[in-house]
């Protein structure tokens, strides 16, 4: 007598979805608060703008001579640069942080997701007619390829970071650099 193929019980299912709601849950916080840091970062960016810009035009509007004019406007432009490079970093920290824990979520979410499928499958085998091994033997083959092509986009991803981030930190640098010889 063949065995019955179980079929997954409403509370496993219910046990998926309150997984799959709580990881979606912790996903929409990691955004808010990564968009709760960045309201923050320009509203004190802004608020320092502001005090930075009536300090200058007081100080300006103290000058008597061109050579005081002169020497003030050289030393007006580094601070406002290396405010906004300051400024330039957070922000990709902030977005470089949020997606990193946002990935790993995901990342989390999907091997667990694998490793269901292949226990079904893996199940499914066993209760299933002789010669559903060839079946068997393609689900794991194609989950095997899903965390292959997965790996594969993750490193993509975390080489594209690296990259931008090296490319952010020659740009500051560059910037400063340049501010530093006017």
């Amino acid at each position: 007598m063949a065995k019955t193929p179980s079929i997954p019980n409403v509370e496993e299912l219910a046990a998926a979805n309150a997984a799959a709601i709580n990881n979606l849950e912790a996903v929409a916080h990691t955004a808010l608060e990564a968009i709760e840091g960045l309201a923050a970062l320009n509203l004190n960016f802004a608020r320092q703008t502001l005090e930075k810009g009536t300090k200058q035009a007081t100080a300006a509007l103290k000058l008597k001579t061109p050579q005081e004019a002169a020497a003030f406007g050289a030393e007006s432009v580094q601070p406002g640069v290396e405010s906004v490079v300051a400024y330039s970093r957070s922000v990709y920290d902030i977005a470089n942080g949020a997606a990193a824990e946002i990935n790993g979520m995901l990342k989390k979410q999907f091997d667990d997701m694998a490793k269901k499928i292949q226990a079904a499958a893996v199940s499914g085998a066993q209760q299933a007619p002789f010669g559903s091994d060839v079946a068997l033997a393609a689900v794991k083959q194609a989950i095997d390829a899903g965390n292959a092509a997965y790996a594969d986009l993750s490193k993509k991803v975390q080489e594209a970071a690296a990259i931008a981030q090296a490319n952010v930190a020659k740009a500051t640098d560059a910037a400063v650099k340049a501010t530093k010889r006017k």
